[in-house]
Protein backbone atom coordinates (compact mmCIF):
# COMPACT_ATOMS: atom_id res chain seq x y z
CA UNK A 1 0.00 0.00 0.00
CA UNK A 2 2.95 2.63 0.88
CA UNK A 3 4.87 1.54 -2.17
CA UNK A 4 1.43 1.93 -4.19
CA UNK A 5 0.88 5.53 -2.58
CA UNK A 6 4.54 6.73 -3.13
CA UNK A 7 4.05 5.64 -6.96
CA UNK A 8 0.76 7.80 -7.56
CA UNK A 9 2.59 10.58 -5.34
CA UNK A 10 5.39 10.20 -7.80
CA UNK A 11 3.40 9.85 -10.80
CA UNK A 12 1.63 13.61 -9.83
CA UNK A 13 4.80 15.42 -10.47
CA UNK A 14 4.93 15.37 -14.18
CA UNK A 15 1.33 16.20 -14.64
CA UNK A 16 1.44 19.02 -12.26
CA UNK A 17 4.69 20.24 -14.22
CA UNK A 18 2.24 20.03 -17.43
CA UNK A 19 -0.03 22.35 -16.01
CA UNK A 20 1.74 24.94 -14.56
CA UNK A 21 3.77 24.89 -17.47
CA UNK A 22 0.19 25.66 -19.43
CA UNK A 23 -1.37 28.17 -17.10
CA UNK A 24 2.12 29.87 -17.72
CA UNK A 25 2.04 29.72 -20.86
CA UNK A 26 -1.33 30.80 -20.69
CA UNK A 27 -0.22 34.30 -18.91
CA UNK A 28 1.98 35.55 -21.25
CA UNK A 29 -0.21 34.95 -24.48
CA UNK A 30 -3.01 37.01 -22.59
CA UNK A 31 -3.54 40.81 -23.90
CA UNK A 32 -2.24 43.53 -22.25
CA UNK A 33 0.49 44.75 -20.12
CA UNK A 34 0.21 43.66 -16.40
CA UNK A 35 2.74 46.19 -15.21
CA UNK A 36 0.78 49.12 -17.22
CA UNK A 37 -1.89 47.95 -15.29
CA UNK A 38 -0.54 47.66 -12.02
CA UNK A 39 0.99 51.48 -12.66
CA UNK A 40 -1.42 54.52 -11.92
CA UNK A 41 -2.01 56.58 -14.96
CA UNK A 42 -2.50 59.18 -13.46
CA UNK A 43 1.55 59.77 -13.29
CA UNK A 44 3.27 62.13 -15.17
CA UNK A 45 5.39 60.99 -18.77
CA UNK A 46 8.63 62.42 -16.93
CA UNK A 47 8.16 59.58 -14.41
CA UNK A 48 6.28 56.88 -15.99
CA UNK A 49 8.86 54.68 -18.22
CA UNK A 50 11.16 54.94 -14.43
CA UNK A 51 7.93 54.19 -12.83
CA UNK A 52 7.55 51.54 -15.44
CA UNK A 53 11.03 49.54 -15.89
CA UNK A 54 11.28 49.60 -11.71
CA UNK A 55 8.02 47.74 -11.69
CA UNK A 56 9.19 45.50 -14.44
CA UNK A 57 12.71 44.76 -12.13
CA UNK A 58 10.91 44.06 -9.45
CA UNK A 59 7.96 41.89 -10.79
CA UNK A 60 10.74 40.04 -12.61
CA UNK A 61 9.50 40.69 -15.56
CA UNK A 62 12.74 41.42 -17.25
CA UNK A 63 13.84 38.39 -17.25
CA UNK A 64 13.66 35.43 -20.14
CA UNK A 65 10.75 33.44 -19.94
CA UNK A 66 12.74 30.11 -18.07
CA UNK A 67 13.58 32.39 -15.25
CA UNK A 68 10.17 34.02 -14.92
CA UNK A 69 8.61 30.38 -15.34
CA UNK A 70 10.89 29.26 -11.57
CA UNK A 71 10.26 32.28 -10.35
CA UNK A 72 6.64 31.94 -10.60
CA UNK A 73 6.93 28.34 -9.18
CA UNK A 74 9.04 29.25 -6.56
CA UNK A 75 7.18 31.83 -5.00
CA UNK A 76 4.18 30.02 -5.88
CA UNK A 77 5.17 27.24 -3.12
CA UNK A 78 5.86 30.11 -1.08
CA UNK A 79 2.16 31.26 -0.87
CA UNK A 80 3.31 34.13 -2.96
CA UNK A 81 0.59 34.15 -5.92
CA UNK A 82 1.09 37.54 -7.42
CA UNK A 83 -0.23 40.98 -7.39
CA UNK A 84 -4.34 41.64 -8.07
CA UNK A 85 -4.89 43.91 -10.08
CA UNK A 86 -8.81 44.25 -9.71
CA UNK A 87 -8.44 44.25 -5.54
CA UNK A 88 -5.42 45.92 -5.83
CA UNK A 89 -3.53 43.27 -3.24
CA UNK A 90 -1.57 40.43 -2.84
CA UNK A 91 -3.87 37.52 -4.66
CA UNK A 92 -3.46 35.44 -1.24
CA UNK A 93 -5.15 38.02 0.59
CA UNK A 94 -7.95 38.61 -2.15
CA UNK A 95 -9.19 35.43 -2.05
CA UNK A 96 -8.84 34.69 1.33
CA UNK A 97 -12.22 35.50 2.82
CA UNK A 98 -14.24 34.21 -0.56
CA UNK A 99 -12.58 30.92 0.18
CA UNK A 100 -14.02 30.98 3.54
CA UNK A 101 -17.14 31.70 2.43
CA UNK A 102 -16.59 29.00 -0.01
CA UNK A 103 -15.90 26.22 2.54
CA UNK A 104 -18.32 27.49 4.77
CA UNK A 105 -21.19 27.15 1.97
CA UNK A 106 -20.18 23.83 0.23
CA UNK A 107 -19.72 22.11 4.07
CA UNK A 108 -23.90 22.85 3.98
CA UNK A 109 -24.31 21.49 0.78
CA UNK A 110 -22.20 18.51 1.19
CA UNK A 111 -24.22 17.34 4.63
CA UNK A 112 -27.33 18.06 2.52
CA UNK A 113 -26.44 15.98 -0.24
CA UNK A 114 -25.43 13.01 1.56
CA UNK A 115 -28.71 13.63 3.70
CA UNK A 116 -30.56 13.02 0.78
CA UNK A 117 -28.55 11.09 -1.81
CA UNK A 118 -27.65 8.06 0.37
CA UNK A 119 -31.06 7.29 2.03
CA UNK A 120 -33.10 8.03 -1.15
CA UNK A 121 -30.38 6.14 -3.35
CA UNK A 122 -30.50 2.92 -1.31
CA UNK A 123 -34.35 3.11 -1.35
CA UNK A 124 -34.94 3.65 -4.79
CA UNK A 125 -32.85 0.30 -5.49
CA UNK A 126 -34.78 -1.65 -2.66
CA UNK A 127 -38.02 -0.59 -4.44
CA UNK A 128 -36.80 -1.12 -8.31
CA UNK A 129 -39.56 -0.44 -11.29
CA UNK A 130 -41.89 0.61 -7.90
CA UNK A 131 -43.37 4.31 -8.33
CA UNK A 132 -40.93 5.87 -5.18
CA UNK A 133 -38.28 4.39 -7.95
CA UNK A 134 -39.71 5.56 -11.09
CA UNK A 135 -40.77 9.49 -9.54
CA UNK A 136 -37.46 9.38 -8.19
CA UNK A 137 -35.63 9.08 -11.45
CA UNK A 138 -38.10 11.31 -13.72
CA UNK A 139 -37.08 14.17 -10.77
CA UNK A 140 -32.97 13.48 -11.40
CA UNK A 141 -33.90 13.59 -15.02
CA UNK A 142 -35.21 16.80 -14.81
CA UNK A 143 -32.71 18.08 -12.26
CA UNK A 144 -29.83 16.68 -14.34
CA UNK A 145 -30.85 18.42 -17.57
CA UNK A 146 -31.43 22.36 -15.61
CA UNK A 147 -28.58 24.84 -15.56
CA UNK A 148 -27.88 26.03 -12.31
CA UNK A 149 -28.45 29.85 -13.38
CA UNK A 150 -32.40 28.38 -13.90
CA UNK A 151 -32.38 26.40 -10.59
CA UNK A 152 -30.99 29.81 -9.19
CA UNK A 153 -33.16 32.24 -10.59
CA UNK A 154 -36.63 30.00 -10.23
CA UNK A 155 -35.80 29.65 -6.57
CA UNK A 156 -35.18 33.89 -6.49
CA UNK A 157 -38.76 34.22 -7.79
CA UNK A 158 -40.36 31.77 -5.98
CA UNK A 159 -39.02 31.85 -2.61
CA UNK A 160 -37.40 35.50 -2.76
CA UNK A 161 -40.01 37.27 -4.83
CA UNK A 162 -43.10 35.83 -4.70
CA UNK A 163 -43.01 34.42 -1.29
CA UNK A 164 -40.62 36.59 0.21
CA UNK A 165 -39.11 34.18 2.76
CA UNK A 166 -35.88 34.06 2.15
CA UNK A 167 -33.10 37.20 0.67
CA UNK A 168 -32.77 37.04 -2.55
CA UNK A 169 -29.06 37.36 -2.71
CA UNK A 170 -26.23 38.83 -1.16
CA UNK A 171 -24.46 38.40 2.43
CA UNK A 172 -24.20 40.39 5.64
CA UNK A 173 -21.76 42.69 5.96
CA UNK A 174 -19.60 40.30 7.46
CA UNK A 175 -19.39 36.43 7.63
CA UNK A 176 -18.33 36.09 11.27
CA UNK A 177 -20.34 37.63 13.86
CA UNK A 178 -20.56 36.33 17.52
CA UNK A 179 -24.25 37.14 17.84
CA UNK A 180 -26.92 34.50 17.49
CA UNK A 181 -29.32 36.89 15.62
CA UNK A 182 -26.67 37.37 13.01
CA UNK A 183 -25.79 33.69 12.65
CA UNK A 184 -29.48 33.17 11.68
CA UNK A 185 -29.61 36.02 9.26
CA UNK A 186 -26.72 35.27 8.13
CA UNK A 187 -27.87 31.50 7.19
CA UNK A 188 -31.04 33.16 5.81
CA UNK A 189 -28.72 34.72 3.05
CA UNK A 190 -26.86 31.46 2.87
CA UNK A 191 -30.08 29.04 2.14
CA UNK A 192 -31.13 29.81 -1.70
CA UNK A 193 -27.74 29.21 -2.63
CA UNK A 194 -27.09 25.64 -0.72
CA UNK A 195 -30.91 25.01 -1.78
CA UNK A 196 -29.32 25.42 -5.83
CA UNK A 197 -26.31 23.84 -5.99
CA UNK A 198 -27.76 20.48 -3.70
CA UNK A 199 -30.77 20.67 -6.21
CA UNK A 200 -28.32 20.65 -9.28
CA UNK A 201 -25.95 18.05 -7.76
CA UNK A 202 -28.54 15.67 -6.07
CA UNK A 203 -29.60 14.02 -9.36
CA UNK A 204 -26.07 12.17 -10.45
CA UNK A 205 -25.14 11.13 -7.25
CA UNK A 206 -28.98 9.54 -6.27
CA UNK A 207 -28.33 7.36 -9.41
CA UNK A 208 -25.10 6.56 -8.44
CA UNK A 209 -25.91 5.45 -5.31
CA UNK A 210 -29.07 3.55 -6.50
CA UNK A 211 -26.72 1.85 -9.47
CA UNK A 212 -24.69 1.02 -7.05
CA UNK A 213 -26.91 -0.65 -4.54
CA UNK A 214 -28.53 -2.82 -7.38
CA UNK A 215 -25.54 -4.29 -8.45
CA UNK A 216 -24.86 -5.00 -4.78
CA UNK A 217 -28.28 -6.28 -4.10
CA UNK A 218 -27.57 -8.80 -6.89
CA UNK A 219 -24.52 -10.61 -5.61
CA UNK A 220 -25.14 -14.36 -4.86
CA UNK A 221 -23.88 -13.24 -0.91
CA UNK A 222 -27.18 -11.33 -0.44
CA UNK A 223 -29.11 -14.21 -1.97
CA UNK A 224 -27.45 -16.48 0.83
CA UNK A 225 -27.93 -13.83 3.34
CA UNK A 226 -31.97 -14.03 3.11
CA UNK A 227 -31.50 -17.65 2.64
CA UNK A 228 -30.41 -17.54 5.84
CA UNK A 229 -33.44 -15.77 7.39
CA UNK A 230 -31.90 -12.30 8.22
CA UNK A 231 -34.03 -9.44 8.58
CA UNK A 232 -34.32 -7.43 5.71
CA UNK A 233 -33.02 -4.26 6.79
CA UNK A 234 -29.68 -6.44 7.94
CA UNK A 235 -29.10 -7.62 4.51
CA UNK A 236 -29.63 -4.43 2.79
CA UNK A 237 -27.37 -2.19 5.56
CA UNK A 238 -24.88 -4.45 6.84
CA UNK A 239 -24.26 -6.53 3.75
CA UNK A 240 -25.21 -4.83 0.33
CA UNK A 241 -24.61 -0.88 1.66
CA UNK A 242 -21.20 -1.75 2.89
CA UNK A 243 -20.12 -3.20 -0.57
CA UNK A 244 -21.79 -0.79 -2.29
CA UNK A 245 -20.03 1.61 -0.26
CA UNK A 246 -16.79 1.16 -1.80
CA UNK A 247 -17.35 2.23 -5.23
CA UNK A 248 -20.04 5.25 -3.74
CA UNK A 249 -17.20 6.72 -1.77
CA UNK A 250 -15.29 7.83 -5.06
CA UNK A 251 -18.25 9.39 -6.47
CA UNK A 252 -18.62 11.04 -2.79
CA UNK A 253 -15.22 12.56 -2.83
CA UNK A 254 -15.14 14.13 -6.31
CA UNK A 255 -18.79 15.68 -5.30
CA UNK A 256 -16.91 17.37 -1.73
CA UNK A 257 -13.80 18.52 -4.18
CA UNK A 258 -16.17 19.89 -7.45
CA UNK A 259 -18.05 21.83 -5.12
CA UNK A 260 -15.33 24.59 -5.08
CA UNK A 261 -15.14 25.21 -8.84
CA UNK A 262 -18.58 23.70 -9.40
CA UNK A 263 -20.25 27.32 -7.63
CA UNK A 264 -18.83 29.90 -10.00
CA UNK A 265 -22.59 30.73 -11.89
CA UNK A 266 -24.53 29.84 -8.66
CA UNK A 267 -22.09 32.37 -6.23
CA UNK A 268 -22.28 35.29 -9.30
CA UNK A 269 -26.38 35.03 -9.45
CA UNK A 270 -26.76 35.62 -5.48
CA UNK A 271 -23.85 37.28 -5.09
CA UNK A 272 -21.98 35.15 -3.06
CA UNK A 273 -18.44 36.32 -2.35
CA UNK A 274 -17.14 33.47 -2.93
CA UNK A 275 -13.79 31.84 -4.70
CA UNK A 276 -16.07 31.27 -7.87
CA UNK A 277 -17.87 35.01 -7.77
CA UNK A 278 -14.66 36.15 -7.60
CA UNK A 279 -12.84 34.15 -10.39
CA UNK A 280 -16.07 35.62 -12.76
CA UNK A 281 -15.48 39.17 -12.00
CA UNK A 282 -11.41 39.01 -12.06
CA UNK A 283 -12.59 37.50 -15.74
CA UNK A 284 -14.90 40.42 -16.36
CA UNK A 285 -12.00 43.19 -15.08
CA UNK A 286 -8.77 41.70 -16.73
CA UNK A 287 -7.09 40.90 -13.62
CA UNK A 288 -4.88 37.66 -15.12
CA UNK A 289 -2.69 37.20 -11.88
CA UNK A 290 -5.96 36.14 -10.19
CA UNK A 291 -6.97 34.13 -12.96
CA UNK A 292 -4.50 32.01 -13.36
CA UNK A 293 -4.05 31.36 -9.36
CA UNK A 294 -7.76 30.25 -9.18
CA UNK A 295 -7.11 27.92 -11.97
CA UNK A 296 -3.90 26.79 -10.56
CA UNK A 297 -5.83 26.04 -7.23
CA UNK A 298 -8.66 24.31 -9.28
CA UNK A 299 -6.34 22.01 -10.68
CA UNK A 300 -4.21 21.10 -7.73
CA UNK A 301 -8.17 20.01 -6.13
CA UNK A 302 -8.56 17.51 -9.20
CA UNK A 303 -5.20 16.42 -8.66
CA UNK A 304 -5.99 16.11 -4.79
CA UNK A 305 -9.21 14.50 -5.20
CA UNK A 306 -8.40 11.88 -7.67
CA UNK A 307 -5.47 11.03 -5.53
CA UNK A 308 -7.47 10.55 -2.27
CA UNK A 309 -10.30 8.68 -4.50
CA UNK A 310 -7.78 6.22 -5.52
CA UNK A 311 -6.46 5.75 -1.83
CA UNK A 312 -9.80 5.66 -0.31
CA UNK A 313 -10.84 3.04 -2.77
CA UNK A 314 -8.00 0.66 -1.90
CA UNK A 315 -8.93 1.40 1.74
CA UNK A 316 -12.48 0.86 1.63
CA UNK A 317 -12.09 -2.38 -0.44
CA UNK A 318 -9.41 -4.69 1.31
CA UNK A 319 -9.96 -7.51 -1.83
CA UNK A 320 -7.95 -4.65 -4.08
CA UNK A 321 -4.56 -5.07 -4.51
CA UNK A 322 -2.71 -2.34 -5.00
CA UNK A 323 0.68 -3.27 -6.57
Amino acid sequence: MLRYIIRRILSLIPVIILITFMLFALLKMMPGDPVRMMLNPGLKAEHYQAAYEAMKIKLGLDKSYPEQYLRWIGNTLQGELGWSTLHNRPVKDAIKEPLKNTIILNIFVIILELAITLPVGIKMAVKRGKFYDNAWQVFSLITYSMPSFFVALTLIFTIAIRLRLLPPGGMPLTVYGKDLAYYLSWLKYMALPVLTLTIISLAGTIRYVRNAMIDALNQDYIRTARSKGLAEKVVIYSHAFRNALIPISTIIIGAIFSQFYGAAITETVFAWNGIGHVLVKALNNRDFMLVISMNLFFAMLSIIANFVADITYGLVDPRIKLE
